[in-house]
């Protein structure tokens, strides 16, 4: 335990083995840092907040502030971070909205620059938040998903375990797992087919998220009948996620960026691209 002269630690604080605390950090009451827990400078731990062990937390981050809320509790609920997390620079967490609510951080996951995670949100393991990226309450992350620089997520929104969702794209329905989400048009563009490779699933695997894709955005079957034929012909492997996660929604899912059947994108005759010449008769 490495606490620095400069830093301001309540006395009720526990602090794991290995735990380090850097200059001018503020760690409040009721606060737990777990085994090598790294604190660098400037990080500001608020009350109600618990670090699993292995956290490794740059300067400026502040975890545990206020919900960000027209209404502010009196008594709002803890912040819970598991194990094994990075958060970087100016990374700010809250605490739920009620006093029994949790916001809840998974482990192995990697905040980089001023991702933001609002109160009551749920995070899983091994996600990727690049910066800028910001999520509302009550949004739920699930196992591997990433989201790129300066993507938003609206509240009580929903991204699916190994999605891929781009930069600067806006979140306002669930993201079903396994697919890729173009920054640009915020539509859903196919698989996370590069995400999923290197994440070790088999070609059989693939190939059959592919089949459950095209039943889900591709069938022109209602709602309904998408349910059913997931459930029914899609019962094991990793497919047998889309069933359980689609049919729980309460906004929707975001929609497929693909045109018309028989669009076509008009091309300019060569001709009309051309400089007139005009010539003065001799």
């Amino acid at each position: 335990m490495n606490i620095h002269p400069s830093a301001i630690v309540d006395p009720s604080v526990r602090l794991g083995r290995g735990a380090t605390i850097g200059p001018f950090c503020v760690v409040e009451r009721d606060v737990q840092l777990g085994e090598d827990c790294h604190l660098a400078a400037h990080v500001v731990v608020k009350h109600g907040t618990v670090l699993g062990p292995g956290n490794l937390v740059f300067e400026g981050a502040v975890l545990g502030g206020l919900p960000q809320h027209v209404n502010i509790p009196e008594n709002p609920g803890r912040l819970t971070i598991g194990a094994g997390n990075t958060i970087r620079e100016n990374v700010t967490f809250h605490r739920a909205l009620q006093e029994d609510g949790e916001t809840v951080i998974g482990d192995n996951n990697l905040f980089m620059v001023n991702t933001h995670i609002a109160h009551d949100c749920r995070i899983g393991n091994h996600t990727i938040f690049t910066n800028n990226s910001m999520l509302a309450g009550h949004v739920t992350i699930g196992d591997r998903a990433y989201l790129s620089g300066a993507a938003a997520a609206h509240q009580f929104c929903r991204i699916g375990a190994y999605a891929m969702v781009g930069g600067q794209a806006h979140i306002n329905k669930d993201v079903p797992p396994f697919v890729t989400l173009d920054g640009l048009s915020s539509h859903v563009v196919g698989l996370n087919s590069i995400g999923l490779r290197r994440a070790g699933f088999t070609s059989q695997q693939i190939s059959q998220l592919k089949e459950a894709y095209r039943v889900i955005y591709r069938s022109g079957l209602c709602w309904n009948d998408i349910l059913q034929k997931l459930q029914e012909d899609f019962s094991d492997g990793p497919a047998a996620q889309l069933y359980p996660f689609l049919s729980t929604t309460t906004r929707g899912i975001m929609a497929e960026r693909r045109l018309p059947p028989g669009a076509v994108v008009k091309l300019r005759h060569v001709e009309e691209t051309m400089p007139r010449i005009h010539t003065r008769a001799g």
